[in-house]
């Protein structure tokens, strides 16, 4: 947990400035990414299927032409390495990926270019038609391949391999490029055909789906501990540094020999198109490791640009901005509730920490909410970043109120303490007092009410023996628990 903690933390506070510095060897199989948008209004009379009704096309460069225009769109410079037919689809895909700085295009006039077609009504995709070869390229196109990646490897600081099984990368061609890298020490990072697992025997990472692992390993993965084992085992039997496995609505899986981290997925509103998703992944892994970023920082960063694109129609780029307003998104929703125990607040203080925010904590009962308990909150987050409640158990309630109280359970007045907007995190604790709780988390500032003498507060001279704060917040005039449940009683 603690290497997901620091990614958090490092994603959040990632410079996008130093992606800029990026140079990403891009090879592999490149594909003309066809939309033909239309409307459908009826059947067709001559068989059961929809008439679309064609309005409008679009292009882009698809497979490893699409991580390199991620690269590009991040600051980074892609240079590109791949195959296209003699013919118009290729002249066309030559032309939309000339935006990327370096364009090594090699035309083997016997095969296609790789084409994908996608009819869509709307956001609804009705078909999808791929024209292309898989045979292997011949052994003249291979050698003019590696002679120009040769010669721009020195250049570079990182190598991605987007393999698609249309032919391109060959066996003999991976071993030559991972062990060339090697030389360089240059990370290789291989987006997988699920089939040729031994081919990419010593990358740095690998980054198959969930799927693609399933087939490689014949291993169930309804888990994590199930994705773990079988991360391991591929890692293990092909030398591999580690794997980043992409699982779609359940985000992505870091393994390497000594940590495994799972990192949930930043939640969309809509999912409008998946296409090239992987695609953006391995670019902002690769970008992000080429400049120093570490393993779990670049992967916080590639979760958070997978979510951007799965949230856009067609094969999608993603920008610095976005990224970085989507790796702030997980960090804060890291935890799936406000709710926490004691451990899980420590989590998210070692992220508050590292980005250099104070927090403060106040304790309750908080029975019946009222103006007075929102005042102490108001005033308590005014003094910090981030505000943690310490909530009496039912049991510590009753001991310290009588018998008949709490009027509500506890996690009743949790729940509605973290709907409050200032509320950061809510702790419930079963002693009289929050001691221990601020004994562990060692708050920046401990506020309570002013109806308190700052000696009698619990936990101030320890808060204070290591430079914290201790605060008396004003108190609202005529507002308590107990005066309210007197009125109601009358």
């Amino acid at each position: 947990m603690t290497l997901l903690v620091e990614g958090l933390a490092d994603a959040a506070s990632f410079d996008v400035n130093r992606l800029q510095e990026a140079r990403v060897q891009c090879i592999g199989d490149i594909i003309l990414d066809r939309f033909i948008d239309g409307t459908v209004d009826r059947v067709s009379p001559e068989a059961p299927i929809p008439v679309l009704r064609t309005d409008n096309y679009n292009a882009m460069p698809g497979g490893v032409g699409n991580v390199a225009r991620n690269i590009e769109s991040l600051g980074g410079q892609a240079i590109l390495h791949a195959i296209i037919g003699n013919d118009k689809e290729g002249e066309e895909l030559a032309e939309l990926a000339s935006d990327n700085t370096k364009v090594h295009l090699i035309t083997d006039s016997g095969r296609p270019t790789t084409v994908k077609t996608r009819y869509l009504a709307g956001t609804q995709q009705l078909l999808r038609t791929d024209d292309e070869s898989t045979l292997q390229i011949s052994n003249n196109i291979n050698e003019s391949l590696l002679d120009q990646i040769a010669k721009e490897m020195p250049e570079c600081n990182a190598i991605v391999l987007s393999d698609y099984g249309k032919g391109v990368l060959r066996k003999d061609s991976l071993s030559a490029i991972i062990s060339a890298a090697e030389k360089h020490n240059i990370p290789v990072l291989v987006d997988p055909q699920s089939s040729q697992f031994a081919d990419y025997r010593g990358a740095t990472v690998i980054t198959p789906n969930r799927s693609e692992l399933m087939a490689a390993t014949g291993l169930s993965l309804s888990n994590d501990d199930e994705i773990a084992a079988a991360g391991q085992k591929l890692r293990t039997r092909f030398e591999y540094e580690a794997l980043v496995i992409t699982r779609g609505s359940d985000g992505l899986s870091v393994i390497t020999a000594n940590d495994i981290i799972h990192l949930p997925a930043v939640r969309r509103a809509e999912v409008y198109d998946v296409s090239g998703a992987g695609d953006t992944v391995i670019a902002v892994l690769a970008v992000a490791l080429s400049v120093g970023a570490n393993l779990p920082t670049a992967a916080v960063l590639a979760n958070s640009a997978g979510s951007i694109a799965v949230g856009k129609a067609r094969t999608a780029i993603v920008r610095p901005d976005e990224l970085v307003a989507t790796s702030n998104s997980l960090l804060h929703t890291a935890a799936p509730s406000k709710i926490c125990s004691v451990d899980q607040a420590l989590e998210r203080i070692a992220v508050w920490r590292r980005l250099g925010k104070t927090f403060g904590f106040t304790n309750g009962c908080f029975d019946l909410l009222h103006p007075g308990h929102i005042s102490l909150l108001n005033q308590t987050h005014s003094l910090c970043d981030h505000l943690i409640v310490g909530l009496n158990s039912d049991n510590s309630v009753e001991r310290l109120k009588g018998k008949g109280r709490p009027i509500q359970a506890a996690l009743a007045r949790a729940e509605v303490l973290s709907s409050l907007a200032n509320v950061d995190l809510v702790v419930i604790f079963d002693e009289d007092t929050p001691l221990d709780i601020i004994k562990k988390i060692r708050p920046d500032i401990l506020v309570k009410g002013a109806d308190y003498k700052l000696d009698d507060i619990v936990g101030g001279s320890f808060v204070r023996s290591y430079g914290g704060k201790v605060v008396l917040a004003d108190l609202v005039p005529g507002h308590s628990d107990t005066d309210i449940i007197r009125r109601a009683s009358r």
